[in-house]
């Protein structure tokens, strides 16, 4: 039986350096290793690189590491909120503030601001955004698969930041399965009322099922949960394979039965992950694991050159 090791902090450390020392400790601290190691793994092998993302990552400030990792070509097929595509697209031309994590909202709708918890967003930016969705969505007198939908709006997105503009800019394809769920979708109906855009919602499953029966071999890197896990992990049901790889990064826990908490142990008894996988469930803040977990796999990477 393996015992703990103590971890040791030192000065100037790295962050894979930190993360490293934790591999022989309990609980969380265990598993943040664990999930840059089998990143590590994800990276630097033959694996087609399937990454979703859910939560308020970019109204919080991850945007930048995520199309960073796009333009690094560490991200091969996207599946994303409709709402984190809607920040990014603000993003591009505007901000996000920071306030208080408990403020009077009312007061709040007064001043033309709308709360993420301690992140702010302004009713202007919301204005110019609905402007420039009506510049960069297409018309469309045939159906278009969503997926090729959002290609469109990428190419036109100025900001080479900007996760959209960086998986156009790639060919990285770009999945929301709930986009209407998102002021995406209010915009695209908004505009299908006097301009042609027609939106195919089921040519994005042969898109996703296409790519996961091609791929020889297959991880996943889950922030949070809800529609863009599950669209993803689905993808592989009416195929012969399984995701190799996973790691999930999430608050939930697995006891009120909802996707977001369920284990990927869970996801083994559907044949959506291999039973021979190499897999880690990492519970926390998202904003912090997942910074931490790809400074430590980068570093590693940079190493490896």
């Amino acid at each position: 039986m393996d015992t703990v090791v103590q971890a040791e902090i030192e000065p100037g450390m790295s962050v894979d350096a930190l993360v490293k020392s934790l591999k022989d400790c309990g609980f969380g601290a265990r598993r943040l290793s664990m999930a840059a190691d089998i990143y590590e793994s994800m990276l630097s092998d033959s694996y087609v690189k399937f990454f979703t993302l859910s939560g308020a990552m970019v109204p919080a400030g991850m945007r930048n590491i995520i199309s960073g990792l796009i333009r690094d070509g560490h991200i091969d097929v996207l599946i994303s909120t409709g709402a984190n595509l809607v920040h990014d697209i603000i993003e591009s031309f505007g901000h996000h503030c920071l306030g208080a994590p408990e403020f009077d909202d009312a007061a709040l709708r007064d001043m033309g601001l709308s709360r993420i918890y301690d992140v702010y967003l302004r009713d202007e930016d919301f204005v110019s955004f609905e402007e420039l969705m009506q510049k960069i969505l297409p018309e469309c007198r045939e159906a278009i698969s969503g997926r090729e939908l959002l290609r469109i709006m990428g190419s036109q997105i100025e900001d080479p930041r900007s996760i959209l503009r960086a998986a156009s800019d790639r060919g990285v394809p770009v999945f929301c399965p709930a986009l209407p769920d998102s002021m995406i979708g209010l915009q695209a109906w908004l505009q299908s009322q006097s301009r042609p855009l027609l939106v195919d919602a089921f040519a994005d499953v042969r898109e996703i099922v296409d790519i996961c029966y091609d791929s020889p071999r297959a991880g996943i890197f889950i922030i949070g949960g809800g529609v863009p896990k599950n669209f993803a992990l689905q993808s592989m049901l009416v195929t012969p394979k399984s995701f190799d790889l996973a790691v999930q990064l999430t608050t939930d826990t697995p006891e009120a039965g909802g996707l977001s908490g369920a284990t990927l142990s869970e996801a083994i008894s559907w044949g959506k992950i291999s039973a021979d996988a190499r897999y880690v469930t990492v519970y926390g803040d998202a904003t912090i694991t997942f910074p931490m977990i790809v400074a430590a796999t980068l570093s590693r990477l940079k190493r490896e050159e």
